[in-house]
């Protein structure tokens, strides 16, 4: 359905459209007002937060020309004679910029030697070279490097920043959804932009009627199915079983998604999420108009309705505790349900 990949299409083009990284934007600006330009910087986050978008973006800011932007996969380009290359050639000239930029992606993947053949570059670069590290790893990058280098920290994306972006894209895109999808797309992309317009561009795909016509209004029920996410009938029967105090209901809801095969951790995170809208709107009545923007219709509804079945005051922070360690957990757990299940026996002081 899309020719272009919307994580390419919706990419960055400049800084005032990059998400989220303010704190690396507004000191790259001023590098550029103040002609102050490092001649290497590592750039270190998970994937899909902006790395070798913002590279592109400054290498664009200084006055490169494609012609002296190179990008370079250290996964598949990761020995020494590669790095011997990449040196012979920031050596030359720039053809009709004032600096050459390398842009190396996955940095963490080259090999010992390579390393050594990268810092000796870094120790002497040439002036008109600038080098730009990006790794998900920056355990694995080595100190003399890391040293030699302007560090940057890229933020994963928040679920409100990404749900955000979620909405704007879809709109361009001629589809409307509602803040409830946009944010279990948000949550789905963990904290990763590229993966979330993924898992979006997933959606609109399949978003079609029988006749391949594009269908404007996406129903929640269809993204479940399209994604795989967890039910959210499955999300709110648990919450419902602690509200009600019900415990063998929470526990055949927690076996009915583990029959499902459902990431737990996910599943989990979608609870959690659920779980502190109905404390705030338990204990802050007065948010439920700010909520209802954050919130489908039926959502709110739920909500309003568990805060209502909650009788005995178990909808309280320290349940919500009790779950974020239980999500914590999941990772370390030899039966993956285990923590939840766990979780609601505390919370319920059944144990």
């Amino acid at each position: 359905m899309h020719d272009l990949a919307l994580y390419r299409k919706y990419r960055p083009k400049n800084f005032s459209e990059v998400l989220g990284q303010d704190h690396i934007v507004k000191v790259l600006e001023t590098s550029v007002e103040t002609n102050k330009v490092s001649h290497a910087y590592l750039f270190v986050g998970s994937r899909g937060t902006g790395k070798t978008s913002v590279a592109r973006i400054f290498a664009k800011e200084i006055g490169v020309s494609e012609n002296d932007l190179y990008e370079i996969d250290a996964a598949s380009n990761r020995g020494i004679e590669d790095i011997r290359a990449l040196r012979d050639g920031a050596r030359v000239l720039p053809f009709d910029s004032k600096y050459k930029v390398y842009i190396i992606d996955e940095v963490h993947m080259l090999s010992k030697d390579a390393w050594g053949a990268l810092l000796k570059t870094l120790e002497e670069p040439p002036k008109h070279a600038i080098f730009i590290l990006a790794t998900t790893e920056i355990h694995k990058v080595p100190e003399t490097i890391i040293s030699r280098c302007q560090v940057f920290t890229f933020r994963k994306a928040s679920d409100i920043i990404s749900k955000n972006m979620i909405l704007e894209i879809s709109k361009k895109e001629g589809f409307d959804l509602d803040n409830s999808i946009a944010e279990l797309i948000a949550i789905l992309g963990d904290g990763s932009f590229r993966d979330a317009l993924g898992t979006l561009q997933k959606v609109l795909n399949f978003s079609v009627d029988s006749k391949g016509k594009k269908v404007k209004k996406i129903n929640k029920e269809d993204v479940e199915k399209i994604t795989g996410a967890p039910k959210t009938i499955l999300v709110n029967d648990f919450i419902s079983a602690i509200a009600q105090k019900k415990l063998e209901d929470g526990i055949m809801t927690i076996r009915k998604a583990a029959a499902e095969n459902l990431d737990m951790k996910l599943y989990s995170k979608l609870i959690i999420e659920k779980f502190r809208m109905a404390v705030i709107l338990k204990y802050a009545p007065k948010l439920e108009k700010e909520m209802a923007g954050d919130l489908g219709e039926e959502d709110l509804k739920f909500l309003k309705g568990l805060v209502q079945d909650d009788k005995e005051g178990l909808l309280r922070s320290k349940a919500l505790s009790i779950l974020l360690e239980a999500y914590n957990d999941i990772d370390r757990a030899f039966v993956s349900e285990l923590p939840l299940e766990l979780a609601l026996v505390k919370i319920l002081s059944k144990e």
